[in-house]
């Protein structure tokens, strides 16, 4: 039986007793039963009504933040070029009644809404699209092509998720800005620049993010995928994303002709030798159960199959949680290098350029702790997974190392029926990155504005004071 018949029926049963002439005939049991069917009608109703409402809310927002991801779905940006995309979320914002700052560490906003006393509370979204040609062939697929940072004419695609993270956010502030009864504090939103190439976070704390605004309590953002089926949501306690380091290495050799070998140092053969090499830091020096990943993403060399180089140059992605792995492995990096250009008999000592890198998002456990049950309640328990860390990196790590506690959560993106036919055929569904990431974009939408409703208003619900130590006690998980 539905709350709705079940409410009828009480409805029913309290008019028979209430029937004219029925009342001085009634037992004194009856009547008690009248006064709890009454009690129980009203609690059940206003039960019902704090679990629809949320729902309903985002019902009021939603067609308005569908259409926003629809146009910077169709009008992407590349990482330090969303000034238009920034622009159409600080007009909005503005509109909300939001406190809007533009052009912070670049193209970056930054939109507060006081609310009284209270603690401050960040939410974030990224702006950035990728160099990629979409092939979801969605109606709204973009279309879009520009000049890259290198003058290379490339196509342009959200195909990570920013476009879904922006319309959730903006679904959100609507919703915080119409119910500011039901929060106090400060909601700061930020929409972040330049994520991809993990430079927008910096540039944004750089330009005064935390100096000329205030600086959050706690900092919350989510990451929508296909790892989970659209309408649920993932929670990690502890780490959630792994240190990044991108590694350049040029070998140098001595080149010459390709038929005289013995009178060159070949780079390539160098370049081999140390690729092979570098696999075994992970397979025999790192501890067992230590999670570490070296990537050889690139390889360049040569121009011509009969000629023999004078360099190669190899490209390296390099994964960790823990400081310690971390160092470790990014000094055997360097080692067998150095001891494989070596043993070739080169005559000079290879480059090892590490030139970007962001560290691991570490999720507060306390928060995790304190949320899991807020998001039960908003969305079934049922539709709240707890998600296994990841390998990779996302520059929001910036600002938890500028001291502020994080709670990053997961957002299904998968439609769930393919997610299923996927999961029982042991197969992939297309990943962030792919010309073909679509997110099942309706409930994963709908999801996404009332997970982050619920996360804020409880976080906005005490004091600074309280948050700040909730957010640092050690709890279990």
């Amino acid at each position: 039986m539905s709350r709705e018949q079940s409410n009828c029926v009480r409805i029913e049963e309290i008019h028979k007793l209430t029937a004219p002439g029925s009342g001085p005939q009634k037992s004194q049991n009856d009547w008690a039963y009248l006064a709890s069917s009454l009690l129980l009608a009203i609690l059940t109703a206003s039960m019902w009504a704090q679990v629809a409402a949320p729902s309903g809310e985002v019902e009021t927002v939603f067609s308005q933040a569908r259409a926003l991801y629809v146009d910077v779905h169709q009008n992407p940006e590349l990482s330090g070029h969303e000034m238009q995309t920034a622009g159409k979320l600080a007009s909005r914002l503005r509109a909300l009644g939001y406190e809007v700052t533009e052009h912070v560490g670049g193209s970056g906003i930054v939109a507060l809404l006081k609310n009284g006393p209270g603690p401050t509370v960040m939410l974030r979204t990224e702006l950035d699209a990728l160099p990629v040609e979409e092939k979801t062939g969605l109606p709204y697929a973009s279309k879009m092509r520009t000049k890259d940072d290198a003058g290379r004419d490339v196509p342009v695609m959200h195909a990570c998720g920013h476009d879904l993270h922006m319309a959730s956010l903006m679904g959100t502030a609507t919703i915080m800005a119409n119910t500011k009864s039901a929060w106090h504090g400060t909601l700061m939103l930020i929409g972040q620049p330049a994520e991809e190439t993990i430079t927008g976070a910096k540039k944004m704390i750089d330009d005064g993010l935390f100096t000329r605004f205030p600086k959050p309590d706690v900092a919350v953002a989510l990451h929508t995928s296909n790892e989970l089926p659209a309408g649920k949501v993932g929670i990690a306690s502890g780490y959630r994303y792994a240190n990044a380091d991108s590694v350049r290495i040029t070998i140098y050799g001595k080149g010459g002709h390709g038929s005289a070998p013995h009178t060159t140092v070949d780079p390539i053969v160098i370049a081999a030798r140390t690729i092979l090499a570098l696999q075994t830091i992970t397979s025999r020096e790192v501890k067992p159960g230590e999670a570490a990943v070296v990537t050889v993403g690139y390889v360049q060399a040569g121009t011509k199959n009969n000629i023999i180089p004078d360099q190669a140059e190899l490209g390296l992605t390099v994964r960790s949680y823990k400081p310690e792995i971390r160092k470790q492995v990014l000094a055997a990096i360097s080692r067998i290098t150095k001891a494989e250009a070596q043993a070739a008999g080169a005559q000079r000592e290879p480059l090892i350029e590490h030139y970007e890198a962001t560290d691991a998002v570490y999720n507060e456990p306390a928060l995790a702790q304190r949320l899991k049950p807020v998001l039960e309640s908003a969305l079934g328990k049922d539709n709240v997974a707890v998600a296994e860390p990841i390998m990779g990196s996302e520059d929001f790590s910036y600002f938890i190392a500028q001291g502020v506690p994080s709670f990053f959560f997961g957002l299904g993106g998968a439609n769930p029926q393919k997610y299923a036919q996927a999961k029982a055929a042991g197969e992939n569904l297309p990943s962030n990155h792919s010309s073909l990431f679509a997110p099942d974009l309706d409930p994963a939408l709908r999801t996404g504005i009332a997970a982050e409703v619920a996360v804020l208003r409880n976080l906005l619900s005490g004091s600074a004071e309280e948050l700040r130590k909730s957010a640092q006690q050690q709890s279990s998980y």
